[in-house]
């Protein structure tokens, strides 16, 4: 199988299946940028220009194709939620009473509009949707979990505390060996 795959690009050596052609549009360069920017987008060209070896205007350049292309989806800052009155994180497991596309739609809506929901999945499994939200108290999540039940008609809503963040990172895992 092997010598019927083309010269170019990089293939899986077990199976050879393509890897992501995504990845292989990265060079080193980018993915040291990228790593820059996901730790620090305050920096100035210079200072991430020098990190990563290349000149400003090439520097410049690479993150504004990397914006483009959309890899860098936006810049922002991260606000302490502890400070902010919202210290407290609860995990939220949804069951829907129904999987129609109107019930998701309804449910999604809604939602979207509770600024504590700060995360939202559909999931497999037995539970439906995963919700993380950052509230002040448990009589700030009553007021979400009220919300939420009217919404729309849903057959179990369980909710998990969180005692202690061990691990919380907004940065996504880099490819290697580019």
């Amino acid at each position: 199988m092997a010598n019927l795959l083309p010269k170019t690009g990089r293939y899986c050596s077990l199976c050879g299946i393509k890897l992501l052609s995504v990845v292989s549009s990265l060079d080193q360069h980018d993915v040291r940028l990228l790593g820059v920017l996901q730790e620090d987008a305050t920096l100035s060209i210079n200072e991430m220009a020098e990190r990563i070896n290349l000149s400003p205007n090439a520097c410049w350049k690479r993150i504004k194709r990397l914006e483009t292309e959309g890899y860098v989806k936006k810049r922002v800052a991260l606000l302490d939620a502890q400070k902010l009155g919202a210290g407290v994180t609860v995990f939220v497991s949804v069951r829907a009473a129904e999987h129609s596309d109107q019930c998701l739609s309804d449910f999604a809506t809604a939602v979207r509009k509770l600024p504590e929901v700060v995360e939202f999945y559909r999931m497999s499994g037995d539970t439906d949707y995963l919700l993380k939200l950052q509230v002040a108290d448990i009589a700030a999540y009553d007021v979400v979990y009220q919300k939420l039940i009217r919404s729309v008609r849903l057959s179990d809503v369980s909710s998990a505390f969180a005692m202690e963040e061990i691990k919380h990172t907004t940065c996504v895992p880099l490819p290697t060996g580019l």
